[in-house]
């Protein structure tokens, strides 16, 4: 009985030891900073494995932000691997104390999180379509800022606190002196029902 305790008790403690702080990564360069990283048009691929591990979805996307100070607007239209083609419209906001906030159609409340040299870390409530209705999940968001013009993004999702899906993805960017318009209006065509 004394051993099954201490197993126990030595697993606690790994897992606990496992998780991270973005204030670790308060010294790594280069800096991240949404309002110049998400500044202009980026391209983005991604994957999305399910619980088990398993490549379930692929996908690319054309992104394309545009900020006035700390405030910006983030245009993502996606093209799945299955056919489908979704966006999302992100309302960011970016304060000097490096706290990070935002909303969008398929998010659920307010996301929050906080930068720290290259990375960003933030959560949110995610709405997603399943089996002819809708399912919210927890979204942990890691950004990792690898140089001036690629970014490393890894989010786990969550329901009932156990992980369901795993997604990495990566941005690089393209033109950050482009504007958005032409990006939007391709959105307004894809997926009509955005608008």
């Amino acid at each position: 009985m004394q051993k099954r305790y201490s197993v126990v008790a030595l697993l606690a403690v790994m897992l606990n030891g496992c998780s991270q702080s973005v204030t670790e990564y308060q010294n790594e360069s280069p800096e991240l900073q949404l309002n110049q990283f998400f500044q202009g048009t980026a391209k983005a691929w991604g994957v999305l494995h399910n619980w088990q591990g398993k490549q379930s979805v692929r996908f690319s996307a054309e992104l394309c932000g545009e900020w006035q100070g700390g405030q910006g607007h983030l245009y993502e239209l996606f093209y799945f691997s299955d056919g489908r083609v979704e966006q999302r419209h992100w309302q960011l906001e970016q304060h000097s104390d490096g706290r990070v906030s935002g909303t969008a159609g398929d998010v659920v409340g307010l996301a929050a999180g906080q930068l720290a040299g290259n990375a960003l870390y933030w959560e949110y409530t995610l709405r997603i379509p399943y089996d002819d209705d809708t399912l919210d999940v927890t979204v942990k968001d890691w950004m990792y800022l690898v140089d001036n013009e690629n970014l490393i993004n890894r989010s786990t999702l969550h329901k009932f606190g156990l992980q369901v899906a795993e997604l990495t993805l990566s941005i690089q960017q393209q033109n950050k002196n482009a504007g958005c318009a032409a990006l939007k209006q391709k959105i307004q065509q894809e997926v009509p029902q955005s608008v």
